[in-house]
């Protein structure tokens, strides 16, 4: 970004109420200090030292989901859940191209970035794998957890039969950008770097030929914290760069300017019946998120809003509601099949405390457009667990190498030639730490600690439950007090538990670490015996956390009691991201038994 946007950070009280404009600033700032301090350190060209010998050995990993709403609820034979991708996959754009629909989602300093999926029907996905999985698009190593990429938007162009991905990438120097393909499932092209500021930039093709692109900016004076405004672009295709001079505000604050509406953006534009409509996000991604549309007679406005906004959000209704989700905004629509629209957006699922562990997940609903604005069906009202799903669909989610949701399992011995997409990096690429073996996974560690702002030798899966039990096998000995193998559970590099094997003297301990902004605390720690594998687990019910290990005879010990899932919060850590799950191997521990 070229412009930092001056206001980031002025009420840390109501954080998870905030724009992700509100956190670009402090982003940008963390990112470039971090970045000097470590490139003076660097050994090679990716900052990476080198590694130690004792490398984990990982086996027999499943993780399994307990969520009680989804017992309360089971489904019938015509139903679905939402949401349908369940943990953080947040920010949701979808688009069509004939009866093949592709979906994608933010994903900050994960590696690879912006998972893409497939359906048929909107009901079952399937991975495609990622949009971003090169470290030449993707510059995220220096990037702190909630930076990185921001609001993907997803659109195809029928005119020339490309499918466009732009995005803000907050990170590397990149701001905004944009990627293409002729084929989604057969990767990406190489970033064009857009000549604009502020973030949630979306395309928009009309079908005369031309192109515009709308994002949320910086308004021309700002009246309150918080203003914000849409503005438009008219963009040249041939170039894949905006035309200078054609931009315009075509939202200023929000519905209504003399009620000081914030963080306006994630706008998309639509058209139907020869009306362009605009939809945007209203009210900060948290309790007070919404959706609100507008029309307009001509692509660059002006913009009226509907006279009922907004078309969707759960801001209004009772704090302390049975089966709560809330949050809900950031929408994308389709038209889906049979002519039905739907709408795509964000939403949460908070724990008993209110807690927002499995972070901000991907929700649908039917959209009634019959009328002359979009409607969502159900937007105004608590929020259900199940859908109806369209004529002639059969429910094959978590079966066909469809994506699961609801109760599911995950089972994975890493023995497949490729690793399941579930699996992530933070900030730099697995293949660097990586390698599935016929005996497992092996994680080869780099000399770094899990607080460090740079690539970790972690393998990540998002939680997706807010009851779940994850378990895997170690077969591990640390060489020194510097090496260190486990689990960990992290909403970020501040903010974590690891349960891991470290060695202290001649003897080898199993500790659980909490590390609560940044200060970093034993809860617990064991003597063990090393010369045979080691099983280890972490459970969760809602806020309660347990960790715990077998050593042989495969019968669990807890270790470190019961103990608070507040650290993995995004409502109590801050920031956009849900809590990972991570397989972690280090050599440069900073561990103090």
């Amino acid at each position: 970004m070229n412009k930092p946007i001056p206001y980031l950070f002025s009420n840390k009280k109501n954080f998870q109420t905030q724009s992700f404009s509100k956190k670009l600033l402090l982003a940008i700032s963390l990112t470039c200090s971090v970045f000097f301090l470590i490139t003076a350190f660097r050994q090679d060209d990716r900052g990476i030292k080198p590694a130690s010998t004792a490398t984990p050995l990982f086996s027999n990993y499943i993780y399994q989901g307990d969520d009680d709403i989804y017992k309360k609820y089971p489904l019938k034979v015509d139903e679905f859940y939402s949401p349908i991708l369940q943990g953080c996959y947040p920010d949701p754009s979808i688009t069509e191209k004939g009866d093949d629909y592709y979906l994608v989602v933010s994903s900050f300093a994960f590696f690879p970035g912006v998972p893409i999926f497939h359906s048929k029907d909107l009901v079952n996905w399937k991975q495609l794998g990622h949009v971003l999985d090169r470290t030449s698009q993707l510059k995220v190593e220096r990037s702190g957890m909630s930076a990185g990429i921001y609001a993907p938007s997803i659109l195809y162009n029928k005119l020339n039969d490309t499918f466009y991905m732009i995005t803000t990438q907050i990170a590397g120097g990149m701001g905004n950008m944009v990627v293409k393909t002729k084929d989604p499932a057969k990767g990406w092209s190489e970033p064009y770097k857009l000549k604009f500021d502020g973030i949630d930039p979306s395309l928009f093709f009309d079908d005369n030929g031309k192109a515009y692109v709308v994002h949320n900016d910086a308004p021309e004076k700002e009246l309150y914290t918080g203003h914000r405004a849409i503005k438009i672009w008219e963009y040249d295709l041939e170039k894949d760069q905006i035309i200078p001079g054609t931009d315009k505000i075509i939202v200023n604050g929000g519905v209504d300017l003399s009620k000081h509406p914030i963080w306006i953006e994630a706008p998309h534009i639509y058209k139907k019946n020869n009306k362009y409509y605009l939809m945007c996000a209203e009210g900060g991604t948290g309790g007070a998120h919404s959706e609100v549309v507008f029309i307009s007679d001509n692509a660059k406005g002006p913009y009226v809003p509907a006279p009922k906004n907004p078309i969707l959000s759960q801001r209004h209704l009772p704090a302390k509601r049975v089966d709560k989700v809330d949050w809900a905004g950031h929408a994308d629509l389709v038209e889906g099949p049979g002519g039905q629209y739907y709408g795509v957006f964000l939403g949460i699922r908070p724990n008993e405390k209110d807690r927002v562990n499995t972070g901000r997940e991907t929700y649908m609903l039917p959209v009634d457009w019959s009328g002359e604005f979009p409607i969502f069906e159900g937007g105004l009202e608590p929020l259900k667990a199940k859908l109806k799903m369209p004529a002639g669909v059969k429910n094959n989610t978590g079966k066909q190498g469809f994506f699961p949701n609801g109760n599911f399992t995950f089972k994975d011995n890493f023995t497949a030639e490729k690793l399941d997409y579930r699996w992530i990096g933070l900030r730099g690429p697995r293949e660097g730490f990586a390698t599935a073996t016929a005996k497992g996974l092996l994680v080869k560690p780099y000399a770094v600690d899990v607080k460090a702002v740079e690539p970790i030798s972690a393998l990540f899966q998002r939680q997706q439950h807010n009851n779940f039990s994850a378990t895997v096998t170690m077969n591990y000995k640390p060489g020194s007090e510097k090496d260190l193998a486990g689990i960990v559970c992290l909403q970020k590099e501040s903010y974590n538990y690891v349960f891991g094997v470290t060695k202290k003297d001649d003897a080898y301990y199993l500790l659980l670490q909490r590390t609560e902004d940044n200060v970093s605390t034993i809860v617990a720690k064991v003597k063990i015996d090393i010369n045979r594998p080691i099983d280890l687990k972490v459970s969760a019910k809602g806020d309660d956390y347990t960790f715990s290990y077998a050593l042989g005879d495969k019968k669990f010990t807890n270790l470190g009691g019961t103990v608070s899932g507040d650290i993995l919060s995004t409502n109590v850590a801050k920031g956009f991201t849900g809590a990972l799950i991570g397989l972690y191997a280090t050599s440069a521990s900073e561990v103090k038994l």
